[in-house]
Parts: C-alpha cells; structure tokens; sequence
C-alpha cells in the first residue's frame, strides 16, 4: 500500500473536521493517508451520535472554544494541548476495522519512542469496556474518562485516543496524543451534576500527557516528524508528502455542525 502525508498545523474545528471527510471521499485505491494537525481556538469535538445539550455551548462561546461535531463515535474531546493525527486507509479483504485501529495506535507508539525513550513503555489497553451500559451514564460524556482496547496507555494511563467509522470502502481514524493537561478542562464544560462533575474529574485523572511523563515542553514539529517515522516503520513504506493546497480550496466547512 502508498502512503500520503500531510501535516495542516493549526486550523478551526470545522476545517479540521471537514478535511479528514475529505479526505476519505477523495481517497485513491491502494492508497493510505496520514495527516497530523492542531487546534485553533481550542476545541470541543462531540461524537456523531452525541447530543449538543451535553455542553454548555455558551459557556464554550465565552471561553472562545468551538464546538463541533465529529463524523466518528465516542464522546466529547477537548481539543487543546494535543497532536491529533487522522489516518484514511481502504479496508481489504484481509483487514478489518480492528486490526486497522490496533496496527495504527502501534504505529503512533512507535512514533512516541522515537520522540522520547521514556516513551518506549507505551502499550496498548488490553481490556474493552462495555460502552453501550457506559453511555448510558450522565458521566460517560468525556471520551477521556474510558480506554478502548488497543488505545495507548503509558503506566496505565490513557495517552491517546481514537475513533473510527467506516465511509464507504475506506476507514477514517482520527485520533488525540495528549501533549499537556488543558484537555481535563472540559469537565468545566458537561452539563453534569455535581456528583457526577467529580465522578469525570477523577476518571480524568487516569490520564497521561507528553509533557508530564518527560518534564518537558512538547516539540510539536519533532514529535510530528516521529509519529511520521513510526509510520513508516511499522507500514514499512515512505510516507509521499501531499501538498495542502491540492485539496484547502475544497474544504466545505459548511458540512459541519
């Protein structure tokens, strides 16, 4: 299989929504496509099956964060001090949707050791919850607050998350590798009671970020450039840069909620 790759930085939520859509509409056959990019302003993403009336949208507007929806699953993500990766890649007749979503997070771990050595422990969740008994919870609205199976995890501790969902023939994946804490800020933002507002607090606690497992300030473009690399191994292909400008003028961010 090609790889493409592209690295859009910073960007709205909308666009940044808009574009990974994009990107699966105009995929090629036997072609893969990594995109790595950031959030400006923040941002809170929900779920596509996930209600608005779970945020405080004014209070988001007030704070200057977006929120929008995404077109996978899951819950709500606040899109801050992160490197968020999108993958676009055809399903064949001998992978499935797992395999892919486990072969990717392998991807990206490799990636993080070669950004950091102390990255090297990283692995990848074990056990899968049961989300249908846990979205019935109130508290169950940060996405954060449960691992998948097959995400990664440092000491225990959730490092980045995913989603997926299946557009016609091909897989979209995007996904968060959290760089700092901000992200925990978004229980500021659930219309939650009291009791449950803790109950997320502290399952947002079993989190890890780049900055507070190394001690230092994340290079976002060298660890761009890693997450790149770790790709490259573990697909054992080049990664074709592909110019941002073939697809920005096409971006309809009109499609997004």
């Amino acid at each position: 299989m090609n790889w493409r790759f592209i690295n859009t930085g910073f960007n709205s939520g909308k666009f940044n929504m808009a574009f990974d859509v994009l990107l699966a509409d105009n995929h090629k056959p036997g072609e893969a496509v990594l995109r790595l990019y950031r959030w400006k302003p923040y941002c809170i993403s929900l779920g596509a099956n996930q209600n608005f009336d779970s945020i405080n949208i004014k209070k988001a507007a007030e704070d200057k964060i977006d929120v929008v929806k995404r077109p996978t699953g899951g819950r709500a993500v606040l899109h801050s001090e992160e490197l968020t990766y999108s993958v676009v890649m055809p399903i064949e007749h001998d992978s499935s949707s797992k395999m892919i979503f486990s072969d990717i997070n392998k991807a990206i771990s490799e990636g993080l050791a070669l950004y950091n050595n102390m990255l090297s422990s990283v692995d990848l969740e074990q056990s899968q919850p049961d989300f249908r008994k846990y979205y019935q919870e109130e508290y169950s609205a940060a996405c954060f607050a449960a691992p998948a199976k097959n995400e990664l995890k440092f000491n225990g501790r959730k490092l980045a998350g995913s989603a997926q969902r299946k557009l016609g023939n091909v897989l979209l994946q995007h996904g968060s590798i959290l760089c700092g804490e901000f992200h925990k800020n978004i229980v500021d933002y659930l219309v939650v009671n009291s009791e449950n507002f803790d109950k997320v607090k502290s399952l947002l606690d079993y989190t890890a970020d780049l900055f507070s497992i190394t001690g230092r300030e994340v290079n976002y473009d060298f660890l761009a450039q890693c997450v790149a690399r770790g790709f490259e191994s573990y697909f054992n292909s080049n990664l074709i840069e592909l110019k941002d400008d073939e697809l920005f003028e096409h971006v309809d961010i009109n499609s997004i909620k």
